[in-house]
C-alpha cells in the first residue's frame, strides 16, 4: 500500500517578517505557500514540529502530499524547503499543486542494493564511488517513483553506471538525458582504493618490465 502524508494547514492573513516571526515563535508554525496549476498562490502555515517529523521519512520528498486547508485538500509536491542558518529549525516551505494529466519534475533519491555483495567490492576488495544519490525525473503524478533501485550485483571493477544504465519504472523519464549524450552522467563505479597492496603489486610488475627493456 502506498504511504500517505497528510499536512494540516491554516490560512495565512498577515504577511511579512514581523508575522512570520511571531508565527514560529508564539505559534510554532512556519509560513508556507501553495502554488502553481490552475488555481492562484495560497499563503498558509503549517506546524513546524509536524512537518519537521514528516521530513524524516525520505519518502517525503518524493511523495504526492495531501494538504488539508480548513477541510479543502489539495495535492501538491514538497519544492522548496528552506531553513535556518545555523539553528535546527525550518522557515518556509512552498508546495507545488500537481494535476494528475501534467508532468511534474522530482528529485527522486536513488537506492544501491546489492552493494556489499558484488563480487568486485566482496572478492577482489574494491570500493564503489557515488557520484549522486538522488536523480531528477519527469512523469505524470500517478507514476512517481518513492525511489529508483540501483542493483549493483553485477557491476564489475573499474565499471562505472551512467544515468542510461538505470531501470526506470513505466512513465518515468530522467530529465539529464532529454538534454542529450553529454548529460548521460555517472551514478556509481567501483575501483580498487588508492595505495592498495593490488595497486602496490601492478606497479611493481610495471617497474620491473621496465627494466628488463
Amino acid at each position: 500500500m502506498a504511504q500517505e502524508f497528510l499536512i494540516e494547514a491554516f490560512p495565512r492573513d498577515v504577511q511579512g517578517r514581523g508575522a512570520s516571526r511571531r508565527l514560529r515563535r508564539e505559534e510554532r508554525k512556519i509560513p508556507a505557500i501553495i502554488y502553481g496549476g490552475k488555481g492562484e498562490a495560497v499563503s498558509i502555515s503549517i506546524w513546524h514540529n509536524e512537518l519537521k517529523k514528516a521530513l524524516e521519512n525520505e519518502a517525503f520528498f518524493s511523495h504526492i502530499l495531501t494538504i488539508d486547508l480548513a477541510g479543502k485538500k489539495e495535492s501538491v509536491i514538497l519544492k522548496d524547503l528552506q531553513r535556518h542558518p545555523y539553528k535546527p529549525l525550518l522557515t518556509h516551505a512552498d508546495f507545488l499543486r500537481v494535476d494528475k494529466d501534467h508532468e511534474i519534475h522530482v528529485n527522486v533519491p536513488l537506492h544501491f542494493i546489492n552493494e556489499a555483495s558484488a563480487p568486485a567490492i566482496k572478492l577482489q576488495g574494491g570500493v564503489s564511488l557515488h557520484q549522486m544519490n538522488e536523480v531528477e525525473v519527469i512523469c505524470l503524478p500517478q507514476n512517481l517513483p518513492e525511489f529508483i533501485e540501483v542493483d549493483m550485483a553485477t557491476v564489475e571493477m573499474d565499471q562505472v553506471i551512467h544515468l542510461s544504465d538505470l531501470k526506470l519504472p513505466e512513465g518515468v523519464r530522467i530529465a539529464a538525458l532529454l538534454q542529450g549524450e553529454d548529460h548521460d552522467q555517472p551514478v556509481v563505479s567501483i575501483h580498487k582504493p588508492r595505495g592498495s597492496k593490488v595497486d602496490e603489486a601492478e606497479d611493481a610488475e610495471g617497474e620491473e618490465g621496465e627494466n628488463k627493456e
